[in-house]
């Protein structure tokens, strides 16, 4: 069973998506969104194997959306009444890009994609982790109280792990996000990004200071005032990435 997730801002459009999936017996409608925001939380929520995204909606746009869901990613298909954002969507490795009025022949090829994508890489999470189609994520969509924000990565100062969630550090702000720090890791720019511990990864840019401690270890400095401690076996790694010495890995 294919369980799918429509985000709309208008009803109507949702309430004739609906309608056009009904008579797929392998479809099934788990849920709907309104916005960006609610957008994530119901595919937090739902886990759906599919969303129908809108991109010109309040708040979040469908393609902020779809850059920022955590892993394991559900599939994406946009479906909207404007043509110029075909390029934007198939780097975020969209299934398809449906025009509106969508019609029930349109549809059908989507699904198909859809099934044919399924046997051939496995679960839709498979076919859905190649986020940028191998580049690195340039901005991400964290949480403060009730409200998402995208946060570009000029931004981010580091991205810290507290009580299993993680945390985005700008100069003046805090944020949540819903990838662990291992899964987000492997989404960053290696230039950009070092992972200085098991609880931290820093923006090599928004290092002021890096202090050696007794026993190897050190200090970093960050330009937001944050002091982080540096694990010993990163240390040697981080200063070379400072240097602008390719690492081996975060």
């Amino acid at each position: 069973m294919i369980r799918v997730l429509l985000v709309d801002d208008e009803q109507l459009a949702k309430d004739r998506l609906r309608q056009l999936l009904r008579p797929f017996e392998d479809v099934e409608v788990v849920g709907e969104a309104e916005d960006g925001e609610q957008a994530v939380e119901k595919a937090l929520e739902l886990r759906p194997d599919v969303i129908f995204l809108d991109i010109q909606m309040p708040g979040c746009s469908g393609i902020d959306v779809a850059a920022s869901l955590p892993s394991p990613r559900p599939r994406i298909i946009f479906c909207t009444a404007y043509d110029q954002y075909a390029i934007d969507a198939f780097e975020l490795h969209a299934v398809d890009y449906l025009l509106k009025p969508v019609t029930r022949a349109r549809l059908c090829k989507a699904l198909e994609r859809v099934r044919t994508s399924a046997s051939g890489q496995g679960s839709p999470e498979a076919a859905a982790t190649g986020r940028f189609g191998g580049r690195p994520a340039a901005r991400f969509l964290a949480k403060r109280a009730n409200k998402y924000r995208v946060v570009p990565q000029e931004e981010v100062q580091c991205f810290l792990s507290e009580e299993g969630l993680t945390k985005l550090c700008t100069r003046d702000s805090a944020y949540w996000m819903q990838p662990t720090l291992a899964d987000l890791e492997k989404e960053l720019d290696a230039s950009v990004f070092f992972r200085i511990s098991r609880a931290a990864v820093v923006n090599l840019n928004a290092v002021e200071e890096v202090v050696p401690l007794v026993g190897g270890y050190g200090q970093v400095a960050m330009k937001n005032g944050a002091h982080l401690e540096v694990s010993r076996r990163r240390m040697s790694g981080l200063l070379d990435a400072l240097q602008g010495k390719q690492p081996n890995a975060l």
